[in-house]
């Protein structure tokens, strides 16, 4: 397996298999991972763990030699009395993620092949660190580089060397909540569709909760164990297999706590049964040739063509005559349907101020007030004011007839 790295927030891709199976069978896709069994945290102080070997043929012995180990919650541990106080790892080691090894006053007997070892018992995780040191009496000589397979540093005899380790990783983080950590799902993509629209069939978490995804034939045939976390074995398992379970399934492990981020992914192919080949005895008379068993054959289909007649082309003019009549009569009623429509709109128009109740009274001229004018025409031109002025009074004030014989004949008598 690949550890997941750090700085990725994506799966990393374990492995990529193609798998083919046939019709009705049941497919297995295989997903183990040791690294997702859980395991109970106990002993929380002394889970995690580094290590310094080196691998030396100075005395001929060609064995590896344990130098120094330090724990999470402990203080770093020399094994040799020679080496007190002249090898040794920063303390703050776990802290910054630098398990760098210092040897001073180096000497010959210090050439060799040194491996960091960084292990999290809890989460499974082992990762190893070689480099090689070379010892030399030339100041010149001294370098650093790079074989192929893990870097070399030649250092001068009686300096002070520094041999690099560093893991920032989040595997070093103190743990959580144990039962939210682990879980694994499965995707199915179909043909076609991009990855990001896959289907999810299934979640599996270390508590046991189980969570299943689509139809409910989906969910019978498409399972997984549920001693996956006991046993470490993540299978995917489909039965009864049919063509359109064809596609791209993908197997994910995530432990939150651990930092472990791993995809597997599978191309699932669904073939046909293999048939039985039959041998026929071609020498007898009057008998078809066998059918060759590797070739698929479908439905049988039988094609009739029936030759073109005048009933055809009637029958032709008849769809065309048809759908005529039809556009012509839809016209007629949208031409129907306008006008009646305008003329609804004329008779709103008309009724519109008929709506309110007009009292014909308010509009009756009264015409006993009207001052009875003379028949003949006025004129209005005049020479000045006064004669103007005099007009008007004798229009609005009528002259009156007194009889001053009248009031004669009244005094006579009296």
């Amino acid at each position: 397996s690949v550890p997941a790295d750090a700085s990725n927030p994506d799966s990393v891709v374990v492995s990529v298999l193609n798998i083919s199976a046939t019709l009705g069978s049941q497919a297995v896709l295989p997903c183990k991972s040791y690294r997702m069994v859980w395991t109970q945290d106990r002993l929380n102080d002394r889970q995690r763990v580094v290590h310094w070997d080196v691998y030396s043929k100075y005395y001929g012995d060609n064995k590896m030699e344990r130098l120094c180990d330090m724990y999470s919650a402990g203080d770093q541990r020399v094994y040799s009395s020679y080496n007190k106080g002249r090898i040794f790892m920063p303390k703050n080691a776990f802290r910054d993620g630098n398990f760098s090894l210092v040897i001073k006053d180096v000497a010959e007997s210090d050439e060799g092949t040194y491996s960091c070892n960084l292990h999290h018992h809890y989460c499974h995780l082992y990762e190893t660190v070689k480099i090689q040191l070379d010892i030399t009496k030339k100041a010149e000589d001294a370098n650093e580089y790079w074989d192929g397979e893990k870097p070399v540093i030649v250092a001068l005899e009686g300096s002070t060397v520094m041999l690099p380790c560093v893991n920032r990783n989040h595997i070093w983080t103190e743990r959580h909540s144990e039962e939210e950590q682990q879980v694994v799902h499965w995707d199915r993509q179909p043909p076609g569709v991009p990855h990001d629209r896959a289907d999810r069939l299934i979640d599996l978490y270390a508590s046991g909760e189980r969570r299943s995804y689509g139809p409910l034939f989906i969910r019978q045939k498409m399972n997984i164990t549920n001693t996956a976390f006991a046993l470490g074995d993540f299978s995917l398992r489909i039965s009864e297999l049919e063509s359109a379970d064809e596609g791209t399934y993908s197997c994910h492990l995530h432990h939150h706590y651990c930092g472990l981020h791993e995809r597997r992914i599978y191309q699932v192919f669904v073939t046909e049964p293999v048939r039985e080949k039959k041998v026929v005895n071609l020498t007898t008379h009057n008998i078809a040739p066998a059918v060759d068993p590797n070739v698929v054959r479908g439905h049988n289909v039988i094609n009739v063509i029936i030759p073109e007649s005048r009933v055809h082309f009637f029958q032709q003019l008849g769809y065309i005559l048809a759908t005529l009549l039809l556009f012509i009569v839809f016209l007629i009623i949208v031409v129907l349907v306008t006008r009646k429509r305008r003329q609804r709109g004329y008779e709103y128009n008309v009724k519109k101020y008929g709506e309110k109740d007009v009292n014909l009274k308010e509009f009756t001229v009264d015409t006993t007030d009207l001052t009875q004018y003379k028949s003949e025409d006025i004129r209005l031109d005049y020479k000045n004011n006064i004669l103007k002025e005099k007009a008007e009074q004798a229009r609005s004030f009528p002259a009156k007839h007194i009889d001053l014989d009248k009031d004669f004949r009244k005094e006579y008598c009296k």
